[in-house]
């Protein structure tokens, strides 16, 4: 949110909005209006557009200046433990569910994940279909929790995914890093409405990307 960015930088709303439609106008960033007050927007930085052009700059100007992107199972080399990651979700029915194994399958081993929500539903079909037909990930077996679950457990990492649960999210033991992804509900329609299915592989597909830097972030993390 515009208002967060500013106390961040240090700069005056008018200069952070100004900036911020550049870089809106270059793809760079992408604004969502949130679901659970419609007068904020969430801001979204495309890291992955950010690195593809970086990448193709640095060939432009020399081969030997090419970007190599980070191995996510080398993600925490010499890690002491895994890292403990919490995701929430309203639901923990969709989002939250499929970013838990996502982390699991693709920082192998690096992160030990967990999943809840504020307001717990049954896990969404198309939750399971699409980690099982694009990612080879089974679901089936999973069970929705309620946040107060793991509210007395410590984490390394918090990160909410809906705007609603970042509204009611407690404080966890031992102050993890908080984040926030402003990820839109893909189940939007009924459990077996086929025309919702691509909302969930293209969340599915963004939760990855997001993952994929997380991991990044914790092996620049990591002791060498």
């Amino acid at each position: 949110m515009v208002h967060e960015l500013t106390g961040l930088v240090g700069e005056p709303q008018n200069l952070v909005s100004y900036h911020l439609g550049k870089l809106r106008d270059g793809r760079l960033v992408s604004a969502r209006r949130s679901s659970a007050d419609r007068r904020d927007a969430y801001y979204t930085v495309d890291l992955g557009r950010i690195g593809g052009l970086l990448s193709a700059a640095g060939a432009a100007l020399h081969p030997g200046l090419r970007l190599e992107p980070a191995s996510p199972d080398g993600a925490a080399p010499g890690a002491a433990r895994p890292v403990r990651v919490l995701f929430l979700c309203t639901g923990n029915s969709a989002r939250s569910q499929m970013a838990e194994a996502l982390a699991i399958s693709l920082s192998g081993g690096v992160i030990e994940a967990y999943s809840a929500g504020s307001q717990p539903k049954s896990v969404h079909p198309h939750a399971v279909r699409v980690m099982r037909e694009e990612y080879g990930l089974d679901l089936s077996a999973q069970v929705s929790k309620h946040l107060n679950v793991f509210v007395d457990q410590r984490f390394d990492w918090v990160i909410s995914l809906c705007d609603r649960v970042r509204e009611v999210c407690p404080d966890f033991p031992g102050h993890p890093e908080t984040i926030h992804w402003s990820i839109a509900n893909p189940a939007v329609g009924a459990a077996d409405d086929a025309a919702t299915y691509p909302l969930f592989q293209q969340t599915a597909a963004e939760l990855a990307t997001r993952i994929g830097f997380l991991l990044a972030a914790l092996a620049d993390r990591s002791p060498t």
